[in-house]
C-alpha cells in the first residue's frame, strides 16, 4: 500500500500549515486560530480549513458560527471573518452547531478532500489546517490529499501526552509532511491579578518538547482572558497575547524558510 500518493496542489495557495496534536484538550484549535490571526496582522492572506469534522470548533473561535457556507454548484464558498480570514468547517453547513456528525471513515475522508479540492479559497499566503486529534482516517486522508508546507505540533508538558503526541509526529514524518516544531501550550498559568507565572505540570519528568526532539516554536501560558473568551479576535487580545502569537507566526515563517532551503540543498 502506497501511503503517500500524488498530492493535489493548489497553485493559488502558497503555504499550507497543519496544526496537529496527539490528543484532544491541549488547545490545538486555539493555537491554530492564534497563528491565523497573527499572520493576518502581518499582512498575509489567510484561510483556515477545519478538518476536525466530528469536533469542529473553528467557526466559534473565529466568531463566524452564526453564518452558513454556500456552494455555487461546483465549488464550496468559505465564510470570511471580520479579520478577513476565510473559513470552511462542517459546522458551517449544519443548521445547528451542536448536531453530531455520525459518519463512517470514508465519508469523513471525502469531506476533507472536498474542503481542499472543491473550495474556492482564492489566493492565499497561508492555509491553516486544523486537524482532529490523533491518527484517525481523517488525519490520514488530509496528509495524503494535501501537500503540506509544514506541520506544527501542539501539546501540554505531561509525560503521557508526549507519548501520544509522538504518534502524530511519526505519522506526519511517514507521510512526508515536514514537522516545523512544537508549541508547548498551557504549561504555565499567568495569575490574572499579580501576573506571576506558575508551572502547571512540574512533575520532574522532563516531559516536554525536548523528549520529542523538536524545536520549540512557542511556549504559550494559560490565560484567563483566552480561556473565557467565546471567540478569539486579534483586536480584543491583550498586548502579551498578541506578542506571543506574533512570535509563533515569526517562528513558523522562519521554520518554513529553513525547511525549503534544506530541501533545495538536498
Amino acid at each position: 500500500m502506497n501511503l503517500v500518493p500524488e498530492k493535489k496542489a493548489n497553485p493559488n495557495i502558497k503555504r499550507v500549515v497543519g496544526v496537529i496534536s496527539g490528543k484532544g484538550g491541549v488547545g490545538k484549535s486555539s493555537v491554530a486560530v492564534l497563528l491565523a490571526e497573527a499572520l493576518v496582522a502581518r499582512g498575509m492572506k489567510v484561510g483556515v480549513l477545519d478538518a476536525d469534522i466530528t469536533g469542529p470548533s473553528i467557526p466559534r473561535l473565529l466568531g463566524v458560527d452564526s453564518f452558513r457556507a454556500e456552494s455555487d454548484g461546483e465549488h464550496l464558498i468559505p465564510i470570511e471573518s471580520e479579520e478577513g480570514i476565510k473559513v470552511l468547517s462542517i459546522n458551517l453547513f449544519n443548521e445547528n452547531e451542536d448536531e453530531p456528525v455520525i459518519w463512517r471513515g470514508p465519508l469523513l475522508a471525502k469531506a476533507v478532500e472536498q474542503f481542499w479540492t472543491d473550495t474556492e479559497w482564492g489566493v492565499l499566503d497561508y492555509l491553516i489546517v486544523d486537524f482532529p486529534p490523533g491518527t484517525s482516517d481523517i488525519a490520514l486522508s488530509a496528509f495524503q490529499q494535501i501537500p503540506f508546507t509544514g506541520v506544527v505540533v501542539v501539546g501540554t508538558p505531561q509525560d503521557y501526552v508526549s507519548m501520544i503526541v509522538n504518534k502524530s509526529v511519526k505519522m506526519a514524518v511517514m507521510l512526508k509532511a515536514p514537522v516545523l516544531g512544537f508549541v508547548q501550550n498551557m504549561g504555565t498559568i499567568i495569575c490574572p491579578h499579580c501576573g506571576e507565572k506558575t508551572a502547571l505540570f512540574d512533575d520532574g519528568s522532563n516531559s516536554d518538547f525536548r523528549k520529542l526532539g523538536l524545536p520549540l516554536l512557542a511556549d504559550l501560558p494559560w490565560r484567563k482572558e483566552l480561556a473565557q473568551a467565546r471567540s478569539i479576535r486579534w483586536t480584543s487580545l491583550g498586548t502579551a497575547v498578541q506578542r506571543e502569537a506574533d512570535g509563533l507566526a515569526n517562528e513558523v515563517e522562519l521554520a518554513i524558510a529553513a525547511t525549503r532551503q534544506s530541501a533545495a540543498n538536498a
